[in-house]
């Protein structure tokens, strides 16, 4: 039962932190471009962190930050009065790595699926110099037949 509360309290503090950073938080240093991408809520439902994503450059993440651990106490009143608890979760604000993780994994992937083509070839060219060689001399493996057969010879 208590999973169910840690997961409908997290979901109340991200739709209300949601809110205040795109409606209510008119500070300039808040960049538009930032979003709650989830919000971790600690066993004993006293510490909240919340997960941004802040699609700007990181002189503007940490400004971001900033701002909004500067209007923490703005922002954890609104919490404490959409939430019906007797203790509000204090609020600690992050910016989500993970989602930083994707982006780059993302962009490794579009710049292999780029140079596809020119790997298809290279592997031609490879897979051809192989053939090549395994089908060079028909005594040679006439040879290996013969090796083969005496070496059974002395096992069997």
């Amino acid at each position: 039962m208590r999973g169910y509360r840690k997961e409908r309290v997290a979901s109340l503090v991200h739709e209300i932190v949601s809110e205040a950073i795109l409606r209510r938080i008119n500070d300039p240093r808040v960049s538009p471009l930032t979003t709650v991408t989830r919000v971790q809520i600690s066993g004993d439902l006293t510490i909240a962190t919340v997960y941004l994503s802040i699609l700007e450059d990181p002189a503007v993440e940490r400004r971001t930050i900033t701002a909004l651990r500067h209007a923490g106490g703005f922002i954890q009143r609104m919490v404490a009065k959409g939430l019906d608890m007797r203790q509000c979760p204090e609020l600690r604000f992050e910016v989500d790595e993970q989602l930083k993780k994707v982006k780059h994994t993302l962009q490794l992937l579009n710049e292999i699926r780029r140079n596809l083509p020119d790997l298809a070839a290279a592997e031609e060219g490879a897979a051809a110099v192989t053939d090549a060689e395994v089908e060079s001399d028909p005594a040679d493996s006439e040879l290996d037949e013969a090796q083969l057969d005496d070496a059974e010879e002395r096992d069997g």
